[in-house]
Order: structure tokens, then C-alpha cells, then sequence
């Protein structure tokens, strides 16, 4: 269990890295221009969650996300007494990769954000992103989960109001830094609230397209469901 803890810290971190250290470069090269550095932060984020999934899922799942361990516990296929340390593991691996971002970008090491993310319409974003999420995990086809997953939260960087957050661990990660990417601390309670009401949503309707889908014992995301039995 150590170890599938450990593969979640890392890829949680290495995530935050990803999503924080390309803000933060895409703010500066991008000649103050906001289209242009969601662009370049969407690119970066969709190559590490490919390649954190297909590396780290043969360990622990590749989870980096509470909502979805949440969800993988509900189903049996992640025992539910792992769910607090991987939750553990990746809240903590979203700070660890935030402040890894600052150091190499030689900023403060710690700090808190001050961009307002709020509203009905970024918490409804946060509903339908996380909800999309569910759904595709949980029905992809075989050896497709990780594309699916990255071509999704691609897409839903641009059409959702909130740039697609879909994971409490992020949001959490994402208010340390007064960066690109970041969020008020103040305002993470009701995007993991809508994120939590996603993910249910998400399942929800998987369930009624049909239960377990297609291949939900050969997804990538639960890959380690036999190690962790």
C-alpha cells in the first residue's frame, strides 16, 4: 500500500507541476495576452495527465483526484479503506507540486492566491466538468482511458466557465500560488463542493447508460483494482 500511496504523491505533485509551472511560463512569454497562456497551459496540462495516467496507473490507478477515488471506492473496485490515504496522498502531492513549480521558476516557495474564481456559473462549470470526467473514465474503452481523459480536460480548459479544475486535489494545489493558474483560498470550499456533486452526478449517469459500461475492469484507472484487493 506504501508504494500505491507514494505512485499517487508523485503523480498528484508532478500534475501540479505541470498545471502551475506552465502557467506560470505561459504568463510570461505569452506578452500579457490571457488566450494565448490558457492555450499554452492547456497544451502542457493534456501531455503530463496523458503520460502521468499511462505511467503511474499500472501502480495505484492514477486517481491524482479525489472525486475519483471517491467514486472507484463507492464501486468496490478501490477498497474503501485506502480511500483516506489516497486522498491524503494527493492533497498532499498538489502542495508539494505547486511549491516544486515556484522553486524552479525562482519564486516565493509559499504563498497563497489572490484570483477570484466564484459564482453560480464557474460552480455550475465545475458540476458539468467533473461530471464529464466521471463519465469518460468509467467508459472508455479498453487502453483509451488516458487519451480520453486528457482530450477531455483539454476541451473543457475552453468550454467550461472555470477552465475545468474537475479534481479537489488540484483546487486545493491551486491556491498556493498567486500565479496563472491559481485560485482564493476562499473560493476552493465551493469548487470541491461542485466537484464532489460532479463526480456523483457523473456516476450517476453512467449507471443509468448502463452500469459498469464497457470495460471498467480493463481502464487504466482502475488497473490496480487486483493490488489493491
Amino acid at each position: 500500500m506504501i508504494r500505491r500511496l507514494f505512485a499517487e504523491y508523485i503523480a498528484t505533485a508532478l500534475l501540479l507541476v505541470a498545471v502551475v509551472g506552465s502557467g506560470i511560463m505561459a504568463e510570461r512569454l505569452s506578452g500579457g495576452s490571457v488566450a494565448v497562456a490558457l492555450l499554452a497551459n492547456t497544451f502542457a496540462t493534456v501531455a503530463a495527465l496523458y503520460i502521468l495516467i499511462e505511467s503511474f496507473g499500472p501502480v495505484s490507478g492514477a486517481h491524482m483526484n479525489p472525486a475519483v477515488s471517491l467514486v472507484m471506492a463507492l464501486r468496490g473496485v478501490l477498497p474503501k479503506a485506502a480511500l483516506p490515504g489516497y486522498v491524503a496522498a494527493q492533497l498532499a502531492g498538489a502542495a508539494s507540486g505547486a511549491w516544486l513549480a515556484h522553486a524552479m521558476f525562482a519564486m516565493p516557495i509559499l504563498q497563497w492566491s489572490a484570483n477570484s474564481r466564484s459564482g453560480p456559473g464557474q460552480w455550475l462549470a465545475e458540476v458539468v466538468a467533473t461530471a464529464g470526467l466521471l463519465l469518460v473514465i468509467l467508459r472508455a474503452p479498453p487502453g483509451r482511458v488516458a487519451a480520453m481523459v486528457a482530450a477531455w480536460i483539454g476541451g473543457a480548459y475552453w468550454f467550461t466557465a472555470s477552465t475545468s479544475f474537475a479534481n479537489p486535489a488540484a483546487a486545493f494545489g491551486r491556491m498556493f500560488t498567486d500565479s496563472f493558474s491559481g485560485i482564493a483560498p476562499s473560493d476552493v470550499p465551493a469548487f470541491v463542493a461542485a466537484q464532489i456533486v460532479g463526480a456523483g452526478c457523473g456516476y450517476g449517469l453512467h449507471r443509468a447508460l448502463g452500469g459498469d459500461g464497457p470495460s471498467i475492469e480493463s481502464n487504466t484507472v482502475s488497473s490496480a483494482k487486483e493490488n489493491l484487493a
